[in-house]
């Protein structure tokens, strides 16, 4: 149980150019689990970390927080995985353990979480994320990965998917006939929750500024209904129809017309992370008792809840799988939203050097 040398990409600088970078993993403690990288997600966050967007970047930075790989050594009290496992690891990699947030199984929302990349680690050295041949982790914070689903379709699940799933799953146990969804923006994040909200029985509405996903949205990933949000008749049709809205959108927009398609007591939940805030009307909340609810990724449990029920429901994301070396440009493709839905890099079957 020795320190590794490990090879991965970086950014060295607010550019965001990334290239071969190779870095030392610490060994393998008693609760860790060090595993060989086969896939990684490609995230909107990466791209706002190496390029410094939120001014809180420490290069070099290896990106990387949807991962997965094959289990290559484990602690001597481990005892949720061996050797051969597959296993995955999302955003964070430790918390305190000891607060309110922790006790609750929402570690994600610890004051004091590490998050899988340009975070500190317990051992007080940078992390460094799943863009890379291997990582070493606290058993805690990695989840199995179902024999039935697909490594690389796995991926894509560990923030994407979770964070559609998180706030959506108070609804499973609903005692509402019918539960009408929204989903606001049909991108990554977007097209896993028509699915997730399609396989928990709800009745989906994709909601978009223009018709051109229409066809994807309707015939591909099965939802009920397209509203164009810049049709104000459509709009004002559909005012007061829905019980919840999942708002992916990672940019400035109003919220105003959207809270007013929704039911009373209905929620707005808010995933998308925008550059600057979002307004709306406090009258429109007070008189419908609706509310605007933040969600930051998913929990380690919730992210294991959603392998189980993506594997038991036998779906299927959209991604692009592509090689290490065609990164930078996955990061530009992604940027203009030139992607159906997920890039996955496979890294076990790349040249890392």
């Amino acid at each position: 149980m020795e320190e590794r040398r490990v090879e991965g990409w970086a950014a060295r600088d607010s550019t965001g150019i990334l290239s071969p970078y190779s870095f030392t993993i610490r060994k393998t403690g008693p609760e860790d689990v060090t595993f060989k990288v086969l896939y990684c997600g490609i995230d909107h966050t990466d791209l706002h970390q190496i390029r410094n967007e939120i001014h809180m970047t420490n290069y070099p930075l290896v990106p990387g927080h949807e991962v997965v790989g094959e289990v290559v050594e484990v602690g001597v009290s481990v005892n949720k995985f061996k050797v051969g496992d597959l296993a995955g690891v999302g955003g964070i990699i430790g918390s305190c353990g000891d607060c309110s947030s922790c006790k609750s199984n929402m570690e994600q929302y610890c004051k004091d979480r590490i998050m899988t990349y340009n975070g500190v680690d317990t051992d007080g050295n940078p992390t460094q994320g799943g863009f890379s041949s291997a990582m070493v982790v606290h058993q805690k914070y990695v989840v199995m990965i179902p024999e039935k689903l697909a490594p690389e379709q796995a991926a894509s699940l560990l923030c994407a998917g979770v964070t559609a799933y998180s706030p959506m799953k108070q609804f499973i146990q609903s005692d509402m006939d019918v539960i009408n969804a929204g989903i606001l923006g049909l991108g990554g994040v977007g097209h896993l929750g028509v699915m997730i909200a399609k396989a928990m029985g709800h009745h989906v509405t994709v909601i978009s500024s223009s018709d051109k996903k229409r066809v994807e949205a309707l015939e591909h990933l099965g939802a009920d209904a397209f509203l164009i949000s810049s049709s104000a008749e459509e709009m004002a049709r559909a005012a007061d129809s829905l019980d919840y809205i999942l708002d992916t959108v990672p940019a400035v927009h109003p919220l105003e017309s959207y809270i007013q398609l929704l039911k009373v007591h209905g929620k707005v939940f808010i995933v998308g992370v925008s550059p600057k805030p979002l307004q709306f009307d406090s009258d429109t909340l007070i008189l419908g008792k609706k509310s605007i609810v933040g969600s930051l990724m998913g929990s380690i449990e919730e992210t294991q809840e959603l392998l189980e029920f993506w594997a038991e429901k036998k779906l299927k994301s959209m991604i692009e799988i592509v090689k290490m070396d065609y990164v930078n440009e996955a990061f530009e493709r992604m940027e203009r939203n030139d992607v159906r839905y997920r890039f996955v890099i496979d890294v076990a079957g790349s040249n890392l050097n």
